[in-house]
């Protein structure tokens, strides 16, 4: 079917979500009209009056946002017009739409970087408790996806946890640059009217006013700043992800994801498809494809607004629905994970991690460093043909390789040894571990 230019200019589809938002600040322009005496207060209460009835009638879903109202904006400012008359069109005075699709956008914003950082603050702090669970469940720690050196999940959570904790700082420091009030921007050289900007920033809360106009009216600098730090998380969160997806598969069997996060297979029956963690991966890419959007619609734009950046929306939108949706998801699929304890301790033990300590072992015994590493390799090979880990080889077994072994290697070699001997702060040591938690239930 053909487009007619309207539809095609009209944005309504994707900026009628803003609809709280535009009557928000409405009521709050009304109310400073009324204080500046640019209306009368029968005009002000009319138009509050009319704009709750409005507000009501959107939630209520008793309004089909039509191609005819062409924006958010307009849609609003018809319903109440229809409500109240013509005495509506003054609601518009000492405004135009640049001021309030920027006033808008930023309160919409704001709300959606507060429920991200609460969304942030509840996954942390299960983190947190699935580490105070397993500070003594010991598994495997993964350099180049090979077994490198024991830890336990506790150490693993929290490097997730402080991988968040940045996330949510980002947010933090997104919402300085969100929480700040449009001046009188008009088209955007300001306006003719004596008004009362302060005053509405009180009322909505924002932090101070812009400096200057123009640079509020082109500014999305808050939105590219919002759909980076989500690309920033949606990316920990994909990381996360893909090591669920490998610990729950056969070959690792670390965790068991609960049913309602995953699918099976018609044709292989015998599958479990951690199907939301792979979409959580995948959706990644389309946050990321957000903050291109947005950066390359802004690239080439003269000062100040230019009818391209109403296509910013459909970035900002997209990326903190998706963002907040797969932080929710994620949150409830951790929250019931099972972890096989067993499994992840057997994988430890038996991927021959303690052979650096081992070689330790042999330099404190005065064994030269070239033969270190042929003696170590000989031994690791032997304890793989026969089935064992490293600290279960009998002692006449580790001899046949050097005589320097002794009674006192298997100290060296235990697995909560290896880990109980990493001194360094931050170290995934069991005490390290427990000061690591100390500290995030401080800092609070």
């Amino acid at each position: 079917m053909k487009q007619t230019a309207k539809e095609f200019m009209s944005s309504i589809g994707v900026d009628h979500m803003l609809y709280n938002e535009e009557v928000i600040a409405s009521r709050a322009h009304a109310r400073m009209l009324k204080q500046n005496k640019l209306i009368s207060a029968e005009e002000c209460d009319m138009m509050l009056e009319g704009l709750d009835k409005v507000l009501a009638d959107i939630e209520s879903g008793n309004v089909e946002f039509k191609i005819e109202y062409s924006d958010i904006h307009g849609c609003v400012e018809q319903l109440l017009e229809d409500k109240i008359g013509p005495v509506a069109r003054k609601l518009n005075w000492a405004r135009s739409v640049n001021d309030q699709v920027i006033l808008d956008s930023r309160l919409f914003l704001r709300k959606q970087n507060e429920s991200i950082m609460g969304s942030l603050r509840e996954l942390m702090d299960t983190l947190e408790n699935i580490a105070k669970d397993h500070v003594n469940t010991i598994m495997p720690g993964y350099s180049h996806l090979q077994r490198a050196q024991p830890v336990t999940l506790a150490y693993h959570m929290l490097a997730y946890y402080q991988m968040f904790k940045r996330d949510l700082k980002r947010f933090e420091n997104c919402m300085e640059c969100i929480n700040l009030m449009p001046p009188d921007v008009g088209a955007l050289a300001g306006t003719i009217f004596e008004t009362d900007r302060k005053k509405m920033m009180k009322e909505l809360g924002f932090d101070s006013i812009l400096p200057n106009a123009m640079d509020a009216t082109a500014d999305r600098d808050f939105s590219m700043e919002f759909i980076n730090d989500c690309s920033i998380t949606m990316m920990h969160l994909s990381r996360f992800c893909e090591d669920l997806i490998l610990w729950s598969s056969v070959e690792f069997g670390f965790i068991e994801i609960d049913d309602e996060f995953t699918t099976g297979s018609r044709v292989l029956p015998q599958k479990k498809n951690l199907d939301v963690a792979e979409l959580i991966r995948g959706k990644t890419g389309r946050v990321y494809g957000d903050m291109i959007n947005l950066l390359t619609i802004f690239k080439g734009l003269p000062m100040s607004y230019n009818r391209d950046m109403q296509e910013d929306k459909v970035a900002v939108l997209d990326a903190a629905h998706t963002v907040e949706a797969c932080l929710t998801l994620f949150v409830e699929m951790i929250k019931t994970m099972k972890i096989n304890r067993g499994q992840m301790q057997r994988a430890a033990k038996y991927g021959y991690m303690n052979a650096t300590e081992l070689a330790e072992y042999l330099l404190e015994k005065g064994i030269e460093q070239e033969k270190v590493g042929e003696i170590i390799s000989k031994v690791v090979m032997y304890a793989i043909n026969n089935g064992k880990p490293i600290e279960e080889l009998w002692l006449d077994d580790l001899k046949q390789f050097t005589q320097v072994f002794d009674s006192d290697v298997y100290d060296k070699v235990a697995i909560r040894n290896v880990i109980e001997s990493k001194k360094s702060h931050g170290s995934t040591s069991f005490e390290e571990v427990e000061k690591q938690l100390k500290d995030i239930a401080k800092n609070k």
